[in-house]
C-alpha cells in the first residue's frame, strides 16, 4: 500500500486535472504557469548549489551537491510533454539524484514545443551532450543521461541522436517513466485509466501533437523510443510507477532495448504515479526510487 506522503503527488495531479478541464481553452502559457508549480512536492536537498550556465548556447543549470565529484556528471532532461516544464521545475528533484549519486548534475532548459517541435529538444540534449564532452573535457565513462516522462524519453533518443552524430555513447541512461508521445497503443492507459491522477490518452494525444509539430511523424525514432534503433546504446536503468497509464511504454521501451542487445533492468513501483520520484525528501517511495538509482549508476560511473 502506498504511503501517506505519496497521495500528495496525486492530489496535486487531481487538482491539475480539474483545473484543465474547468478551462479547456487554456493557451500553452497558462499551462506552463500551471506547471510551474511541479517541484512544490519535492523537499529541498539540502547541501546543493544552483548556478545557471550556458551550455553550448543552451540554457542549462548545475545542481552542486557539496563534496561530490566534480568529474562525474548526470545530464539531466526534464519531462513535461516537450510543452511544459523546465530546469526550475526540475532543480531539486535532480538535486537529490545528484546528491545521492554523489556528483554534479547539469539540467537542460532545452528548447520547447509548440515553438521548437521535435526534433529541437532532442539537437539541445546533443548540443549539451557535445559541450560537456568538448568544453568541460568530460570523458563519456564520466557521464550518464537521465531525465522523467518526455525527458525519459530524451534519455534515450539523445543517446540514438548523439550515436548518429557520431559522438561516444555515455556510460549509463536512467529514464524514469520514458514516454511514447502520441502514441497511445500501450493497453495500459485503458488497464490504469482509473488509477493514473494525471496522464490519460487524452493528455497524450494533446502533448504529442503539439511536441510534434503540424507535420511530424508519432513514428520518428527521435520522438517515440517505441521506434528508437536501441543498437549500441549504453545500459538502461527504467523505473516506472505500477499505477500509470504509461506503464506499458516503460516495458515496451525496455523491451525493445533488451531486444538490442543492450543491458537492461526496469523497476515497476507498486500503487504509484507518474514520475513519483517527485516526491524526493518527502515520502519514502521516492527515496528508495532516488536510492535505487544512486546504487545501479555509481558503481559504472566508477564511484565507490
Amino acid at each position: 500500500m502506498a504511503s501517506k506522503e505519496s497521495f500528495a503527488l496525486e492530489k496535486l495531479y487531481r487538482g491539475w486535472v480539474a483545473e484543465m478541464a474547468a478551462n479547456p481553452n487554456a493557451d500553452v502559457d497558462e499551462l506552463r504557469r500551471l506547471f510551474d508549480h511541479w517541484g512544490d512536492v519535492t523537499a529541498e536537498p539540502g547541501g546543493v548549489d544552483y548556478i545557471e550556465v550556458d551550455a553550448g548556447g543552451v540554457p542549462a543549470m548545475w545542481a552542486l551537491p557539496k563534496q561530490a565529484d566534480k568529474t562525474k556528471v548526470l545530464l539531466c532532461s526534464h519531462g513535461g510533454g516537450y510543452v511544459v516544464g523546465s530546469m526550475y521545475t526540475h532543480r531539486k528533484l535532480f538535486g537529490h539524484l545528484a546528491k545521492a549519486v554523489g556528483c554534479r548534475a547539469l539540467i537542460v532548459d532545452y528548447r520547447r514545443a509548440p515553438e521548437s517541435p521535435l526534433p529541437g529538444p532532442v539537437n539541445d540534449m546533443v548540443t549539451a551532450y557535445r559541450w560537456l564532452l568538448e568544453s568541460q573535457r568530460c570523458t563519456p565513462g564520466d557521464i550518464a543521461f537521465t531525465g522523467d516522462s518526455a525527458g525519459g524519453a530524451l534519455a534515450v533518443t539523445t543517446m540514438a541522436a548523439a550515436r548518429d552524430q557520431g559522438l561516444p555513447m555515455p556510460v549509463a541512461s536512467m529514464p524514469m517513466s520514458p514516454w511514447a508521445g502520441a502514441d497511445t497503443s500501450g493497453k495500459s492507459y485503458d488497464t490504469n485509466a482509473h488509477r493514473d491522477a494525471l496522464v490519460s490518452r487524452d493528455t497524450s494525444a494533446g502533448l504529442g501533437g503539439l511536441s510534434l509539430g503540424e507535420n511530424g511523424d508519432p513514428k520518428a525514432p527521435l520522438a517515440n523510443p517505441l521506434y528508437t534503433d536501441y543498437r549500441g546504446m549504453a545500459p538502461i536503468y527504467v523505473q516506472v510507477g505500477e499505477a500509470e497509464t504509461l506503464l506499458d511504454d516503460s516495458r515496451r521501451i525496455a523491451e525493445r532495448a533488451r531486444q538490442a542487445g543492450v543491458e537492461v533492468k526496469i523497476d515497476e513501483f507498486p500503487d504509484m504515479q507518474h514520475v513519483f520520484q517527485f516526491l524526493a525528501g518527502a515520502a519514502p517511495e521516492a527515496d528508495d526510487a532516488i536510492a535505487r538509482m544512486a546504487q545501479w549508476v555509481r558503481p559504472k560511473l566508477g564511484l565507490a
